[in-house]
């Protein structure tokens, strides 16, 4: 999850339209459409705020692209010519679009990897034309390769200036979100606080008014994960101590099965002079042995299985890292260890108690 927010960048600063409060997300982040964002006001941050590198807004559709006999059903964005620099994207082939073509309706547009595999199987996709819903647009590039950030499929996708997605393809005066790219991290909570005053004075909210947008930032999304995360890790822990509880159960029902198997046996080492120390250390150690054994398995098993789900989420696109540390290591083998001494303490103290004449007798 830290990885996905990490790929989106940790010195972007998001505008959704709308107000929040600690309690929850804003109404457009639930889909509720809010109008309150406008193109001129991410002009307005770009030229008014300090600290910024770039700025874009973005509109978002969702259409079928079709070419000659192939078609895709793709999300298209309406953004800024700054889109490459806030993203931090490259081009495979061609070139973006131009902060002229961006104010001018121009038909152009900029496809992601997966959409220009799909719809050209190979072919030279520039300058060929492309329909969009009812609209056709030129295409003038190609997007290198991005995988998955944020959970979104970043190629499977089209790019287009936004006067262009604001006017002809969707009929609306208002941006879905904003994104501000500041130039050093130490710097997102100033630039925040700027932000928001820039656009309460643009938006002529009073001084006792709630904002009628929000402005988050990635560092605050990964501070609100890390806090949700470590939740689960508790849970997941306690659902890893009633597992330990019932394998702990089962082996020392092993243990005990073991010493009715052997009673003869801990007859005759206590006839020849073994004390009940001896067998009590004797039957502990068995049980932490097969505990430890099964540990070390399980971690194989275990490790195994994390490095094949590495490998089908990276298939995927996803940032996602193979991490066995060896603490956990340790502490695996060193629980599975203490599960065998506590679990082993009640058939080894059995077995040290036994009287040797009745167990040398026992059938």
């Amino acid at each position: 999850i830290i990885n996905q927010l990490n790929s989106v960048g940790t010195n972007l600063i998001g505008i959704l339209p709308g107000a929040s409060d600690s309690n929850g997300p804003p109404a457009s982040a639930l889909g509720i459409v809010v109008t309150t964002l406008k193109y001129e006001d991410a002009l307005a941050i770009a030229s008014q705020v300090p600290n910024v590198a770039a700025v874009n807004a973005y509109v978002t559709g969702r259409g079928k692209a079709v070419y000659q006999n192939a078609s895709e059903d793709l999300t298209y964005y309406g953004t800024m010519s700054t889109y490459i620099e806030v993203e931090d994207v490259s081009l495979a082939s061609g070139r973006f679009f131009t902060s002229d073509e961006e104010k001018s309706n121009a038909r152009v547009v900029v496809l992601g990897d997966q959409a220009n595999q799909n719809l050209f199987n190979g072919a030279n996709p520039l300058g060929q034309k492309i329909r969009i819903g009812k609209e056709t647009l030129e295409v003038i590039g190609v997007l290198k390769k991005r995988g998955s950030a944020g959970f979104q499929n970043q190629d499977d996708l089209a790019i287009m200036p936004i006067s262009t997605a604001q006017n002809i393809m969707l009929g609306i005066h208002y941006v879905n979100f904003i994104r501000v790219k500041v130039n050093s991290s130490d710097n997102i909570n100033q630039v925040s606080q700027d932000v928001n005053l820039l656009l309460r004075d643009r938006h002529n909210i009073k001084t006792d008014t709630s904002s009628d947008f929000s402005v988050r930032n990635t560092q605050d999304a990964i501070k609100t994960l890390t806090s949700i995360t470590d939740a689960l890790k508790f849970f997941l822990s306690a659902i890893a101590g009633i597992s330990l509880l019932v394998g702990g159960i089962g082996v020392m029902n092993i243990m005990l099965a073991a010493v009715n198997e052997r009673v003869k046996e801990i007859g005759l080492r206590k006839a020849v002079g073994a004390r009940p120390a001896y067998i009590l250390w004797q039957f502990i150690f068995e049980t932490m042995a097969i505990t430890i054994f099964g540990g070390v398995v399980g971690i194989i098993i275990g490790a195994g299985i994390s490095f094949l789900v590495s490998i089908v989420a990276r298939y995927l696109g996803y940032n996602w890292d193979f991490v066995i540390p060896m603490s956990s290591v340790i502490l695996g083998t060193a629980v599975s260890g203490i599960v065998g001494l506590v679990f082993g303490i009640y058939p080894a103290q059995r077995a040290s108690r036994l009287d040797p004449i009745s167990a040398l007798r026992y059938e």
